[in-house]
């Protein structure tokens, strides 16, 4: 049995959830999110919560239980708080700054870096050395930072580079005489 799966998604006030078919349509104050699951479980919305059911007693079924009722908890955070990635750059002269849709980063290489953002993510630089990436979607929301994050990881011996607020490099020793 899914612990997770048998937890129910309880809808705040102001989001409204309706299901056609497989498709999961949920509308918030921020936005609309949709989802369609496998047929392998069952979605239904009693007034303010959605439960998820498999169908059957296959593994597949048991599988996408647990997976079907996460994705619908995030179509509900995503349209009520949103999803965030904090970045921090480390290093003499790195910085980053938004110009229009454009995310423009000086990372020590011969030229500049133009990182075009895409719709339905707002990218901010609160200050040079940190970037945020806010909006409704989750994997869009961590696929830009892990693309923002690739131009320049972080290295072992001083730091520097783009890494996640929260996240610790593990550090290396130089070499001695």
């Amino acid at each position: 049995m899914s612990r997770i799966g048998k937890k129910p998604v309880d809808l705040p006030s102001g989001v409204e959830a309706s299901v056609s078919g497989q498709t999961v349509s949920v509308k918030g104050p921020k936005g609309a999110r949709e989802f369609t699951a496998t047929d392998d479980v069952s979605i239904t919305v009693d007034g303010n919560v959605i439960s998820v059911e498999p169908r059957g007693k296959s593994k597949r079924a048991r599988q996408q239980w647990g997976m079907s009722r996460t994705m619908v908890a995030n179509l509900v955070q995503g349209v009520t708080e949103g999803f965030k990635k904090e970045l921090e750059i480390n290093g003499v002269g790195y910085r980053a700054q938004m110009q229009g849709n454009t995310l423009k980063l000086n990372l020590g290489l011969s030229h500049e870096v133009n990182f075009e953002v895409p719709q339905g993510v707002t990218v901010t630089c609160p200050k040079q050395t940190e970037i945020v990436v806010e909006g409704i979607d989750q994997q869009l929301v961590g696929q830009v930072a892990a693309n923002i994050r690739e131009w320049r990881a972080p290295e072992p011996y001083k730091g520097k580079g783009i890494k996640y607020k929260d996240e610790y490099i593990f550090r290396k020793e130089g070499k001695k005489k």
